[in-house]
């Protein structure tokens, strides 16, 4: 028998049979209790999100993408609902809620047809100030905290770089202690909203690789201002999610003070951890939403669109490629709300977290793929949207860890197979 949430200890660890294959059992996958049905509150919540997301129409996300203007409507419409505070403690003016209600907001961001632009104006502020709030001082904590949970302030997250890729461990952004603070020198690449970020979250090295016990060690977190006087700022021409824009970041002998690191110096990767998770829980739920939203266009036009005398529809050759669709997402559904659920439990979730974000973007993209299809031509208009489904679901699988390695890390830390980079 398996043991309930009630038998783990107080590192949220299961108790061990004297069983050993039990023992291969539980490890392989916990057993405990688990319910993702939603709780009132959580349905109020999700009926609440759709609601605010849904009045603002496809039209309305076509023209900012293809205006390539930041949905500044959209997000002060979340910000007076008091959304953007979501996940922050209530001490600082947030809701205080949990990875799962941000989860829940997201999704329906998404399949409200804002996809990712709609996602990404927001996301950062729930996912990137975890650090904040975990690590950094009370002073800091205080300053930021607040002024996010009232969508005052704009915080973009930089971490990757031209030559590091995803291998963090290899950043060269280099943070030089001085009196009174650091001076840091480096380029970031693909930062989110730092045009428009009043703040960036940076990860820069305080202690050159080769230098440092481990890997992960030297590297240290700060929370900077973008002084667009100082800082240069490159917009990247892309192919998706143009309403929120992508940016490269120079950083060249920039001073920051002291007060700005967030924890102690050498901890930044640890410290970047409580950052990477959540992300790939939230942004697994935005594959599903975008996935959703192509899927209702495709629904639709394969019931309305009347050819040989029948609808579309009744088409084995395109009912049955909208079913599995259908049967992808929900199963990718559950393993996306596996992973917030252990997540605001507490527990280790790095295999669940990066399942998740793979099972769901394959799912998004697949259904959004699969829409285009089934409209034919007309799924290459825009009109419909789903062309806009197809480019912004494409993103996932690459952002914020890309499908192979998300695969690197369950062959490696999950099958226990040598590690292949």
């Amino acid at each position: 028998m398996c043991p309930s949430i009630c038998d783990l200890d107080e590192n949220h660890i299961p108790v061990r049979f004297a069983d050993k294959k039990l023992n291969s059992i539980l490890d392989t996958r916990w057993c405990t209790e688990m319910d993702f049905s939603l709780t009132e509150s959580q349905r109020d919540l999700q009926a609440g999100a759709r609601s605010l997301a849904r009045s603002f129409t496809n039209d309305y996300w076509r023209e900012k993408d293809e205006a390539e203007e930041f949905p500044w409507e959209f997000y002060t419409a979340f910000a007076e609902g008091g959304w953007l505070g979501i996940a922050i403690p209530e001490a600082y003016g947030g809701g205080g809620m949990g990875i799962t209600e941000a989860a829940i907001l997201l999704e329906e961001i998404a399949a409200s047809g804002a996809g990712m632009n709609g996602a990404s104006s927001m996301h950062l502020t729930i996912f990137g100030l975890n650090t904040v709030v975990k690590h950094g001082s009370e002073e800091l904590r205080e300053a930021i905290l607040p002024r996010a949970a009232r969508g005052e302030l704009h915080v973009a997250f930089g971490v990757t770089e031209p030559n590091a890729g995803t291998d963090t461990t290899r950043i060269s952004t280099f943070a030089t202690k001085v009196a009174g603070g650091y001076r840091i020198t480096g380029r970031k690449v693909w930062i989110t909203k730092a045009g428009e970020s009043e703040k960036l979250l940076l990860i820069t090295r305080t202690q050159r690789r080769e230098d440092s016990e481990n890997p992960t060690a030297g590297m240290t977190l700060f929370l900077i201002d973008i002084d667009q006087t100082e800082v240069g700022l490159t917009r990247i021409p892309k192919l998706g999610r143009n309403a929120v824009a992508s940016y490269e970041v120079v950083l060249d002998n920039y001073f920051v003070p002291e007060a700005a690191r967030v924890g102690e110096e050498g901890k930044g990767f640890t410290y970047l951890l409580d950052g990477l998770n959540p992300e790939r829980i939230l942004l697994a739920h935005e594959a599903l939403g975008i996935g959703r939203a192509a899927m209702d266009v495709a629904v639709a036009y394969a019931q309305e669109r009347v050819v040989f005398d029948r609808p579309i529809g009744q088409n084995q050759g395109v009912a049955f490629p909208l079913a599995e669709c259908q049967t992808r997402l929900d199963a990718a559904e559950l393993m996306a709300r596996e992973a917030a659920w252990r997540y605001d439990a507490g527990m280790p979730v790095g295999r669940q977290a990066n399942m998740a974000k793979w099972l769901c973007a394959e799912a998004g993209f697949a259904a959004a793929d699969t829409a285009i299809q089934t409209l034919g031509g007309m799924g290459y208009a825009k009109e419909y949207n789903v062309e806009r489904y197809f480019r912004e679901s494409r993103i996932l699988r690459l952002a914020p860890v890309s499908q192979e390695m998300v695969l690197n890390y369950v062959s490696t830390h999950v099958l226990g197979l040598p590690k292949s980079y």
